[in-house]
């Protein structure tokens, strides 16, 4: 050996992720006082393990693959996992990130969006069908034949991997199939088409005929999917096995060479007579599947901010390691302004990002169904735009190792890879922009945003003008071009009032001076001299 290695971090394994993530704590007890954090910190413990973290790598690293065919050449349409992808399943939905919150009592929502940010931090693809499987449970009322049979495994804590029909399993997950070549997000182009084809114990049944070109985990054991029916876009179930126990005509043709997002797999399938049942009524297809849109958006914003805590948590664990020019990293003054700077804005997404969580507890007060309604496309926005520059600043502070996979170590290049999906997937911004306008065009908005932001009227000028001015700015939201401005800065108000209620003085004011009164620069790390960023990086150390 040629010479001794020093002056490299340890890796950041065997640690609690829930206990050492401070902003997370306090946003939990603002938005739930009374809840109890037991499984949060069980879970903490279980994803900063060194285990876990080696099935995270080892699942990215092997990734799925399809056989169409076995080897008598009879088609099977199959994925293959590695062991490791099943155990991450396994512990996502012993957790109760799927469809379980919609089985349980008060702050259940809550409690799985923090939980879900956790898993995050650990590793993100196997969260797709995880996430598909709690949007689409509710949605199943829509026939309430199949939700009968379907919702208590939706709900189930086992994990059941097999490739046998859902009446012999113990658990099982959907997704969801509604993109197509030619339309994108434009699903009311969709070509797929649906014959009725008679009826029996779940309702009204169709052949579905047509191709989906986004279909993601189709080793799911059913699917909503859209198509065209008579009477317009319909939203139909579509199981991968039918009733008499026979495979269902989806034909997987490829999986998806992505970006990021390796550990899942995502597929282009033909749908070839395929059998399903109606679910809601023929024509109102979008709204049906919107409703879960709502959901699967929630999970984007609280995926991103799971993934700029875990960045941001790299770079700190490296920084506070490593030394540089006579001391450690984390000591100089430069690099404290960017880690200063990245830790209020992993703060307030997660603030945000718990916050809209909190509305889908209870939608039925009239004020937090505005809120869900408002800060869904607000929060999807603006924390995933966020996302990919946040990365690449954390990867930043590691230098080229950062930039290094090393067989799939690499965590912060993996994290990097996978930002830009959260912001793409279920509408990208221009979508989610449109949305907002179409939520404030309804009414009320503006006074439900006033209310909203009254706890912190007065604590900072900057954000008092903030706040004066949105009113009018909703009221008079009709240029489309306008749109995106104004998603960004209600996030920015309601992320600055959240921090006034639940982060320290100096966390607060940071924000407000930097992303309010501008006095910030086009990077991270370039907030104001005077900040007091010893205390906001001390304040988010992952030990």
């Amino acid at each position: 050996m040629t010479h001794d290695v020093f002056n490299q971090p340890a890796p950041l394994v065997d640690y609690d992720a829930f206990s050492g993530n401070q902003p997370m704590r306090d946003a939990l007890a603002f938005n739930a006082p009374s809840v109890d954090t037991t499984h949060l910190q069980r879970l903490g413990r279980t994803i900063g393990s060194e285990d876990m973290q080696a099935h995270a790598r080892l699942a990215n690293l092997h990734t799925p693959t399809l056989h169409t065919h076995d080897r008598f050449g009879q088609r099977i349409d199959v994925v293959e996992f590695h062991p490791s992808y099943h155990a991450l399943m396994s512990l996502s939905v012993g957790s109760g990130l799927h469809g379980t919150p919609w089985k349980e009592g008060a702050h259940a929502h809550l409690q799985r969006a923090a939980a879900f940010m956790l898993f995050t931090e650990l590793e993100s693809s196997t969260l797709c069908p995880i996430s598909m499987t709690y949007a689409v449970t509710p949605a199943l009322q829509g026939n309430p034949a199949v939700a009968a049979e379907w919702g208590p495994k939706l709900a189930s804590r086992a994990y059941d991997p097999r490739f046998v029909p859902a009446a012999q399993k113990t658990g099982v997950t959907m997704g969801m199939g509604m993109t197509e070549k030619q339309g994108g997000s434009d699903v009311r182009a969709n070509t797929t088409q649906a014959v009725h084809d008679g009826r029996d114990g779940w309702g009204e049944r169709y052949l579905l005929t047509g191709h989906k070109w986004f279909f993601s985990a189709p080793m799911c054991d059913a699917f909503l999917v859209l198509a065209q029916a008579p009477a317009g876009i319909t939203c139909f179930f579509l199981p991968r096995w039918r009733p008499d126990g026979t495979v269902n005509a989806i034909r997987i043709q490829r999986l998806k060479d992505k970006l990021g997002n390796k550990a899942n797999a995502s597929s282009e399938v033909e749908f070839d007579g395929a059998t399903a049942w109606l679910v809601g009524e023929e024509g109102r297809g979008v709204p049906q599947i919107l409703e879960m849109g709502n959901m699967t958006r929630l999970d984007c914003a609280l995926g991103t901010a799971g993934l700029m805590r875990q960045a941001l948590s790299q770079a700190l664990n490296h920084t506070v390691q490593r030394s540089a020019f006579g001391k450690p990293l984390v000591e100089q003054p430069a690099m404290k302004n960017v880690l200063a700077d990245l830790a209020l804005e992993s703060e307030a997404a997660t603030a945000l990002a718990l916050r809209l969580a909190r509305a889908f507890d209870t939608l039925d007060d009239p004020h937090e169904k505005l809120m869900s309604r408002l800060l869904t496309p607000v929060a999807k926005f603006w924390i995933c735009k966020r996302g990919s520059h946040f990365a690449q600043e954390a990867m930043e502070c590691l230098g080229g190792n950062g930039y290094v996979e090393a067989g799939g170590e690499g965590v912060i290049a993996r994290i990097y890879r996978e930002m830009p999906l959260n912001s793409i997937w279920e509408g990208a911004g221009n979508i989610m922009a449109l949305d907002l306008l179409r939520a404030v065009r309804k009414g009320a908005m503006a006074d439900a945003l006033a209310a909203e932001l009254a706890p912190a009227r007065g604590a900072h000028p900057a954000l008092d003008r903030f706040a004066d001015a949105l009113p009018k700015r909703i009221d008079d939201a009709t240029s489309e071009s306008d749109a995106r401005r104004l998603a960004q800065d209600i996030a920015l108000a309601v992320q600055a009032a959240l921090l006034r209620q639940h982060a320290p003085g100096a966390v607060f004011d940071a924000f407000c001076r930097s992303r309010l009164a501008g006095d910030w620069g086009f990077a991270f790390g370039t907030l104001p001299s005077n900040v007091d960023v010893d205390a906001i990086i001390a304040r988010s150390l992952p030990r």
